[in-house]
């Protein structure tokens, strides 16, 4: 992917998407995590040719997303901020998903899927061990019942990201390659 006019709108709708899902999802638990973001960061990590570029579309996504919901907390149309502590974790953890979107380059549909299914739970997994060993898991014990009565917390979350990705991935693969009128670089298997 190189930096055009087409890419740009690629990333308008990729920014619009997240901003909107993020607005109209985030704020209820029975959808919270819905979003394309980690979508956005696997098929980045798929797509850009230039290695150091691959951040900027999801860190740009999530970045624009949680400025939206500041601007919305700060006027009182936001049950929640859009800057928090540790909230750079967050960013953190979705270059992982970058980087697992360079390992599925030019892969068949079966490792997409894998890809879809894989980047979700290591997101869950990192971010809600996070939330354990830093915030003493919102009252729970520092110990091995306290750090998975935490992860079973964070399931509305996880089960949100995962059915989000399987969703957002196949659809921004088919919006990025209509855009630009290429066949898809994923080989059928």
């Amino acid at each position: 992917m190189q930096f055009s006019k087409k890419n740009m709108i690629y990333a308008g709708i990729v920014l619009l998407l997240t901003v909107f899902c993020k607005i109209i999802f985030a704020n209820s638990i029975q959808w919270s995590g819905f979003s394309p973001i980690m979508a956005v960061a696997l098929v980045s990590g798929m797509m850009v040719h230039q290695k150091h570029f691959t951040f900027i579309f999801p860190l740009f996504a999530l970045l624009g997303s949680d400025i939206m919901i500041q601007l919305l907390y700060v006027t009182g149309q936001f049950p929640f901020p859009g800057f928090y502590s540790y909230q750079l974790l967050n960013y953190l953890f979705l270059s992982v998903l970058v980087l697992a979107g360079w390992l599925l380059k030019g892969k068949n549909y079966t490792t997409l899927v894998f890809g879809a299914l894989a980047g979700p739970t290591v997101y869950f997994l990192l971010s809600n061990f996070t939330v354990w060993a830093t915030h003493g898991g919102y009252n729970h014990p520092m110990n091995a019942s306290g750090l998975w009565l935490c992860m079973v917390d964070g399931l509305p979350f996880y089960k949100n990201s995962l059915m989000a990705t399987l969703l957002f991935v196949p659809m921004l693969l088919i919006i990025y390659h209509a855009l630009l009128r290429k066949k898809l670089a994923i080989k059928m298997q």
